[in-house]
């Protein structure tokens, strides 16, 4: 295997790990407070891993994974957009007025 390969396989590896890691985090999370929740960095996690992801989908040129990676990270980012104007509730009325 040429080094270019191994290096996309890294790639691709780096990104199943990173979002693989948002499944932990979120279970680590729900098992100490006795809940289930979804922490602000389960989506940090997911857009990591769906981007990383998504660029080696793009190296690979596969149509299918490629399109699931986009529509994941779309879903991803407008979940951290509600978390931010939920949590900084006057920079939504400060970007609605201008």
């Amino acid at each position: 295997m040429s080094n270019e390969s191994m290096a996309w396989l890294a790639v691709g590896f780096a990104g199943q790990a990173l979002f693989s890691m948002r499944f932990l985090v979120q279970w680590l999370r729900s098992e100490r407070v006795r809940r289930s929740v979804v922490p602000v960095e389960f989506w940090y996690f997911s857009i990591a891993g769906g981007a990383t992801l998504l660029t080696y989908a793009l190296h690979r040129q596969d149509p299918v994974f490629i399109v699931g990676q986009l529509g994941g990270l779309f879903i991803y980012a407008r979940n951290l957009y509600f978390l931010h104007c939920e949590r900084y509730p006057a920079a939504e009325t400060k970007q609605a007025s201008e």
